[in-house]
């Protein structure tokens, strides 16, 4: 059985990996001296030992997922030495992205039921309070929308400039929702949330003047990654919130470290998502190809974003670290 007395023996070791990974975080893992990298390994074997006696006992919990946690960071050092290159990126979207996605599931439902319910509001007040979505679209918009029109119809002329304009815009709207989640997930929960009212206002504004179909044709193709995409930066930043309120066993430096950790790498598959976008949203969602084309693509589109957070898949294949 686990004692006080065992937990006070073997702490200093902890400790001391702890700092170890600290001095790597900080200079690198090429500042260790060689004699620290050795004591690294030794201190990662002991410690994989304690954490196999701390799960037979099943007393702590607290203290399993700490050296978990601990194990985690110390063995992300060990393929350190792998070149990186474009075969690398690939390996981490297609078999370790679907790892955090999953990881992280809960602050993306999170995020999602934000994002439904700003919706949500966004309709009721339009539907409530006409003048809420006069102010909130302006006179030229709603003027559109009252014709019959689509405002999106200018983009089709200018369609590279459009393009790399909408990439522009998406990758700092979701970059900063991710970003405010430092501000305890308050900036986080108020972004995700607008977005929600916008396209909830907008949708029942075009709805009213039966343009749903239109709407949603526009939206189809390039918002089955763009929508996901703001969900997943509300996500990251939740995290981000989760680590500095509720540090748990850790420090809150090392909480915040470890939750940055997770919502960096759950926005680098945002990257990729946003670019095919902005792609689509300045050539294929403005044209006049056929209503089907779009929902088609939207469709196809969606259902590999599911296969590939979703559908199981062998382990990485491991490669041969580079010779230092």
């Amino acid at each position: 059985m686990i004692t006080n007395r065992w937990i006070d023996k073997r702490r200093p070791h902890w400790d001391r990996l702890n700092g170890l990974l600290a001095a790597a975080d900080a200079r690198g893992l090429r500042s260790l001296p060689h004699a620290e990298l050795q004591e690294m390994a030794f201190l990662y074997r002991q410690i994989a030992s304690d954490l196999s006696a701390l799960r037979q006992d099943g007393s702590a919990p607290t203290l399993s997922s700490y050296l978990n946690q601990l194990l985690g960071r110390t063995h992300n050092f060990v393929y350190s030495g792998r070149r990186n290159g474009p075969m690398s990126a690939v390996r981490f979207l297609w078999y370790d992205y679907p790892l955090i996605f999953r990881k992280l599931q809960p602050f993306i439902l999170a995020s999602l039921f934000l994002f439904l319910a700003g919706g949500l509001l966004g309709s009721l007040l339009t539907l409530v309070r006409p003048e809420f979505m006069r102010n909130l679209l302006g006179p030229e918009m709603v003027a559109t929308i009252e014709r019959h029109k689509m405002w999106t119809d200018s983009v089709v002329s200018m369609a590279p400039q459009a393009s790399s304009a909408i990439m522009t815009n998406n990758l700092a709207v979701t970059f900063t929702t991710f970003a405010f989640g430092i501000l305890a997930g308050l900036g986080t929960i108020y972004m995700i949330g607008w977005n929600g009212v916008l396209i909830g206002v907008v949708a029942t504004a075009c709805a009213q003047a039966h343009m749903s179909l239109s709407l949603w044709s526009f939206i189809a193709a390039h918002g089955s990654l763009e929508l996901p995409a703001i969900i997943l930066s509300g996500a990251a930043g939740l995290r981000l919130g989760q680590g500095l309120l509720f540090p748990g066993a850790y420090s809150r430096r090392h909480s915040v470290a470890e939750a940055g950790r997770d919502a960096v790498k759950l926005m680098a598959g945002v990257v990729p998502m946003l670019i095919v976008a902005g792609t689509l949203e300045g050539f294929l969602s403005p044209s006049d190809a056929p209503i089907a084309l779009k929902f088609t693509v939207g469709a196809c589109l969606f259902s590999f974003l599911m296969f590939w957070w979703f559908a199981p898949r062998e382990p990485a294949p491991e490669i041969a670290p580079t010779p230092a």
